[in-house]
């Protein structure tokens, strides 16, 4: 009210309508920073500039030629920015929408954590992807159906490497395993090509199209990494996995409910020898960048 009491111009209407306009532009540069389109974002206000500079200049040659193709950027802009745009539509829907609630206590992802210990151990390949807000029907129906009860030994039994339904991913739903052997789309992150192989950019590719949350067993070197929103985070050990996915998923798991294998009679005789298997890798190792099958 002081404020307004000092501008007499100043009406509360002109406040709420330069809050919004802040609201909208920090949002925007939030949904930006940190993808591939922060630099083109950049070049976007190198052109404004440039439109800017030709009509103080009075450059006709220039305005006439940027005026002629301002229209046809606008539709250059949405086919370069359409992952973006789609991300952000779905999150302000999700944010609309009364449909939003913390996961009940029956999506026991304890099992994807323990069945990510078993992978790194054995250095088999996996990746498992987290259903969210929105939905993956179109990546379930181009794997297996299952529709089966999430279980560690389920998905131990799909990503032998043995099993027919070991290559692709598998799409949890809920407590809920809805298909295997699903394709995914790759990242275009031209940094992430070159570094990682197909299940590391087609676990990035599907969080960077929807709001998924992807696990991701490297077969090369055991690593454990988790992508979501397009962000990548590798070398996860099976505690910082848990907290994550606890956090990510906003529910609570107290650190007893963690599931522990049971260990078999020949790693029972191992044990006693001293012969003990190796446990979780060093977080500090870098992953390797062959290409993962």
């Amino acid at each position: 009210m002081r404020v307004i009491a000092t501008f007499p111009h100043l009406s509360m209407t002109n406040v709420i309508d330069i809050l919004l306009v802040a609201f909208v532009i920090y949002q925007f540069l939030m949904l930006v920073r940190g993808t591939r389109a922060a630099p083109m974002l950049v070049g976007v206000a190198a052109v404004a500039l440039g439109i800017y500079i030709a009509r103080v200049g009075r450059l006709t040659t220039f305005g006439w030629l940027v005026s002629t193709l301002l229209p046809y950027g606008v539709f250059a802009l949405i086919v370069v920015f359409q992952s973006e745009l789609r991300h952000a539509l779905a999150n302000l829907g999700s944010r609309l929408t009364l449909s939003r609630a913390p996961s009940s206590e029956s999506d026991a992802y304890d099992d994807i954590v323990l069945a990510a210990n078993l992978f790194s151990q054995n250095q088999t390949g996996a990746l498992m992807v987290i259903e969210r807000e929105i939905g993956l029907r179109t990546y379930i129906e181009s794997g297996v159906p299952m529709d089966a009860r999430l279980s560690y030994d389920l998905l131990a039994t799909i990503f032998r490497p043995s099993a027919p339904l070991h290559d692709g991913a598998v799409i949890v739903q809920k407590d809920r395993i809805a298909a295997a052997a699903c394709f995914l789309p790759l990242s275009m992150n031209p940094v992430l090509s070159t570094q990682m192989g197909t299940r590391h950019r087609a676990g990035i590719g599907i969080t960077e199209e929807t709001d998924a949350i992807a696990v991701i067993v490297s077969e090369e070197s055991g690593a454990i990494s988790l992508a979501v929103s397009g962000n990548f985070e590798r070398d996860l050990t099976v505690e910082q996995l848990r907290e994550r996915l606890s956090t990510l998923l906003r529910r609570y798991v107290p650190p007893t409910t963690l599931p522990t294998p049971i260990a078999s009679e020949d790693e029972e005789e191992e044990k006693s020898a001293g012969e003990r298997q190796p446990g979780l890798r060093n977080p500090d190792q870098t992953y390797s960048p062959k290409v993962d099958r």
